[in-house]
């Protein structure tokens, strides 16, 4: 008799050992960081432009080992100035910029593989890529020049999850604005071509790195296991 309870006790303690070690969460926190670029009238040949800096705070939440749901606020810092290209504009004049572009959004991620830790019955998998796509709004407050608009941000990916709770990411994201005045309100049609919503709108670019946390259990941990797990 007394086997047998050491055995199922040793049985209940793994299983509540495994449940611990391999639990899943709902949630992800954490920060980006890399390179931003602008796109427009002052550059229509290089996506990676007069790179400069760019981080913000990220929000996950995790529906399943394929999908999940972001939202992120970030700043990017843009610039261009159009004696760097051969585009000559009428009048011949030039052009330059500075801009800090603050971005609030949300977006869908779907990854290729399983991802996650553990559980290998469901195929999971500690790297995957993956693409994502959403919605978002940004604002400039350069001299002069204030402007609030919408951008449709897509990208693709790659996530890395070191261990149980932390992640790591790659991402390459280009950000469709709905508008034309990123780059300056003297290149705003500068070329007197009627524009619209999709039509003569600016771009920009995002390369980043990022770390994310995990928390907030999908299930409960084991309730027959001591407080200490």
């Amino acid at each position: 008799m007394k086997r047998i309870l050491t055995i199922l006790s040793i049985f209940l303690i793994g299983s509540c050992l495994h449940k611990t070690l391999a639990q899943d969460y709902k949630y992800e926190i954490g920060v980006e960081a890399g390179i931003s670029s602008y796109w427009g009238d002052a550059n229509q040949t290089s996506i990676i432009y007069r790179p400069g800096f760019t981080g913000g705070a990220i929000f996950r939440y995790v529906i399943d080992y394929r999908w999940a749901i972001r939202a992120n606020l970030s700043a990017a810092m843009l610039s261009g100035n159009t004696a760097d290209r051969n585009n000559i504009f009428p009048g011949g004049g030039e052009y330059s910029f500075n801009t800090t572009l603050f971005d609030a959004g949300c977006r869908a991620e779907f990854n290729f593989l399983n991802y996650g830790i553990g559980y290998a019955y469901k195929n999971t998998s500690r790297i995957s890529p993956y693409i994502t796509a959403g919605l978002a709004f940004c604002a400039g407050f350069p001299e002069g020049n204030n402007f609030f608009t919408v951008n449709i941000p897509f990208g693709i990916g790659a996530k890395y999850k070191v261990a149980e709770r932390w992640n790591l990411g790659l991402e390459f994201a280009m950000h469709k604005v709905l508008g034309d005045r990123i780059d300056s309100q003297d290149l705003k049609d500068p070329y007197k071509i009627p524009s619209s919503a999709l039509k003569n709108t600016d771009w920009f670019s995002t390369l980043v790195f990022t770390i994310t946390y995990d928390f907030g259990f999908k299930t409960l941990p084991c309730n027959t296991c001591p407080d200490d797990y």
